[in-house]
């Protein structure tokens, strides 16, 4: 028998393209009048309060906030919820004291890894470099997985159809506008955003009768509020440091630090994003634990639109899609431009090629390469969390000791680059495999019962908290035999 879909595929593609066609063209015609390398890297660094706070949030939020923390409280409780949306908003928190300290000390820059590559030789700096340029296309791969699946699921679209339409949009406008043209879509991406999620929660809040609360979920998945429960503790601490760890190292955060008018605005800008995204993703969460409450066989991925669309409602159905397509959007055109700027600024460095090479061109090749990659990785629907997950344990390995070195002069090349490789070893040792039963470790290498019940119950938790703390036991071993 033939599956039901909420709204037909004619619908849903005429919908797609219009919608991407509109930001192609909006993008473009405003572009215009702004080019140059200054405005394609850090918008020539004049961005005010409004544009520049719209653009961190949408950036932020791309379409993984309909899959990812639904997905990680069917299993994770409310512990995943609350780490899950702590670890979004945390680096803009962060970002306002090392922001500040980045744009005193390199007032002229527009990545993190120029002001690494001064910090340390060029071997840490290249592979600090490839890990951003890995974690982003990862993450380029799971926003466009996530709206093709989406609107499969939805109206029965082929995955590649989607995948295509929305990354040959995207790129026309953001190769061509760069950071400005980003920016000034993610203001019109972000008003969309707040609109259509609001008409969500007003529907959930609203036409759900009780389940839409903590009694529901008490009453229905009681261990998934409480205190006993330890994956509330591991999860919520591995969603925490995985999510904040990944977006400490994305490129178009930093971008957007430099493209700050004045110090003042960065700061207040990030303050609001910081208030508004927690609450957003909080939201989300708590309607995979709804829907887990209220059907235990539902698709852990699906658990957000189990509940929207319950009704078969062809008006959320449309709704849903605009959404879905606008976070991906908003978030794929800074993947775009800030993959394209890390090679524009950071390529003549990294691959020496010949003095006459136009480092932009070249970007611009790279990244269509890149694309049409995430475009096959796409077409095959894989799991967005998994995804994500993966990009995150690298970062994990990364964060402590890269960040720890803006503070302290005294961690060298060398010592950085050992404990990273050593952070990556542990962690990839026990990262659980897809289906989340074992690892190359434990159940692999060595079988499973040779560990306690808690290891192989708690892999993915073990191997963030190993990656990110394995490099800071280097440092100490190596600092006390000094």
């Amino acid at each position: 028998m033939d599956k039901t879909y909420f709204i037909s595929q004619s619908t849903s593609l005429t919908l797609v393209i219009t919608i991407s066609l509109i930001f192609t063209i909006v993008g473009l015609i405003y572009s215009k009048k702004y080019q140059g390398i200054n405005n394609y890297l850090t918008a020539n660094r004049n961005i005010g309060f409004f544009s520049l706070t719209t653009s961190l949030i949408a950036s932020a939020l791309g379409a993984w906030i309909l899959f990812g923390p639904a997905s990680a409280a069917t299993w994770g409780g409310i512990g995943a919820v609350i780490g899950y949306a702590l670890g979004t908003a945390f680096p803009m928190i962060f970002l306002i004291s090392l922001g500040k300290k980045i744009r005193t000390d390199f007032p002229k820059g527009s990545t993190l890894i120029e002001f690494l590559r001064k910090r340390f030789g060029k071997s840490l700096f290249k592979l600090i470099l490839l890990m951003t340029v890995f974690y982003m296309f990862v993450f380029l791969c799971a926003e466009i997985t996530a709206v093709a699946i989406l609107i499969n699921y939805i109206s029965g679209t082929e995955l590649w159809v989607t995948s295509l339409i929305i990354l040959i949009a995207t790129l026309a406008y953001t190769l061509y506008g760069g950071l400005r043209a980003s920016i000034f879509t993610d203001n019109i991406q972000m008003i969309v955003i707040v609109a259509l999620l609001l008409i969500s929660v007003f529907y959930l809040t609203s036409f759900t009768g009780d389940q839409f609360s903590f009694s529901f979920i008490k009453e229905k998945s009681p261990h998934l509020l409480s205190a006993s429960y330890i994956p509330n503790y591991t999860a919520g601490l591995t969603f925490f440091i995985a999510v904040a760890a990944t977006n400490l190292f994305h490129q178009g955060n930093w971008q957007r630090v430099y493209a700050a008018k004045n110090n003042e605005v960065l700061k207040k800008s990030l303050i609001v994003a910081f208030i508004v995204i927690i609450p957003i993703v909080f939201f989300m969460g708590f309607s995979g634990l709804v829907a887990v409450s209220a059907n235990p066989k539902v698709i852990p991925d699906l658990g957000f639109f189990s509940l929207l669309l319950s009704e078969q409602t062809e008006f959320l159905s449309l709704i849903i899609v605009i959404l879905g397509l606008s976070l991906t959007i908003s978030t794929v055109d800074t993947l775009v431009n800030a993959i394209s700027s890390l090679i524009v600024v950071d390529g003549k460095a990294t691959l020496n090629l010949n003095k006459k090479t136009n480092y932009l061109t070249l970007s611009k090749y790279f990244i269509v390469v890149l694309s049409i990659i995430a475009f096959v990785i796409a077409s095959k629907g894989f799991s967005v969390l998994y995804l994500f997950l993966l990009a995150d344990l690298f970062c994990c390995a990364f964060v402590l000791t890269v960040f720890y070195s803006f503070y302290n002069k005294k961690l060298n090349e060398k010592t950085a680059y050992i404990s990273i490789i050593i952070g990556l070893i542990g962690g990839f040792l026990l990262f659980p495999a897809p289906d989340f039963s074992k690892s190359l470790l434990v159940g692999i290498i060595l079988p499973a019962d040779t560990f306690p019940a808690f290891v192989s119950q708690s892999l993915l938790f073990l191997s963030f908290i190993i990656a990110t703390f394995l490099p800071v036991i280097f440092w100490k071993i190596k600092g006390s035999k000094k």
